[in-house]
């Protein structure tokens, strides 16, 4: 029987003032409090989803946004499910730094197999289409061309597509718990692939000085 996984850590980065606080209270309680603090090294949160039938408790973890607290919160990436990365759509410079963002998550908890890791971008206040700075169509490409990540564009304030960008990044993340279940190494997959790997130690021991090469993994 296929073993269901009823837990997923979520890690929230973006810079600071994005609204990545009041997305979170907008998610967890229906509702924002007014004059959000800043948050220093990282705060958690939890929250009890059905997802296709399973049970599932999400810890989020809401990561400093501002430049010198952005240390404290590394040590929190780790061991992460998910990531999602915050910009404002009236702020282009939160947009510019997500590449910052994301190539420190990926630095720092070191997940396996990035270019299926479950990351979903996020353009908060589109209440505030007005003073809008970031295209929707640059956000989507640039979500695209980074792992295919999911893409929603939110307003924390008015709680726009903020339960339903969640509900989709748990789906996405446990339908990747349950094919990594499911999946067979090559040193027990048979006969066949049992003679793959006897050649491929074979052909490393005759290397003269049987060194290994690191290779950093990345993704698009």
């Amino acid at each position: 029987m296929q073993k269901k996984k009823n837990f997923l850590k979520i890690v929230i980065l973006g810079d600071s003032g994005v609204g990545k606080t009041t997305l979170l209270q907008q998610f967890l309680q229906g509702k924002v409090t007014a004059n959000a603090k800043p948050t220093i090294g990282a705060d958690f949160s939890k929250k009890e989803l059905t997802v296709d039938g399973v049970s599932v408790t999400l810890q989020i973890w809401d990561t400093a946004g501002q430049e010198k607290f952005q240390s404290l919160g590394y040590a929190f990436y780790r061991g992460a499910d998910c990531c999602v990365l915050c910009y404002d759509i009236t702020n282009k410079r939160t947009f510019e730094n997500l590449d910052r963002w994301k190539e420190g998550f990926i630095e720092n908890a070191a997940p396996y197999d990035i270019q299926t890791f479950p990351f979903m971008l996020l353009g908060n206040k589109i209440d505030k289409e007005y003073d809008r700075k970031v295209d929707s169509q640059e956000a989507q490409e640039w979500a695209k061309q980074n792992c295919d990540m999911l893409f929603y564009e939110t307003s924390a304030k008015e709680g726009l597509s903020v339960e339903q960008a969640f509900n989709k990044l748990s789906k996405k993340a446990l339908d990747r718990e349950s094919r990594s279940i499911f999946s067979i190494p090559e040193s027990i997959g048979g006969a066949s692939g049992a003679l793959s790997l006897k050649k491929g130690q074979e052909k490393n021991s005759a290397m003269s000085n049987g060194s290994k090469t690191k290779q950093k993994s990345s993704c698009c």
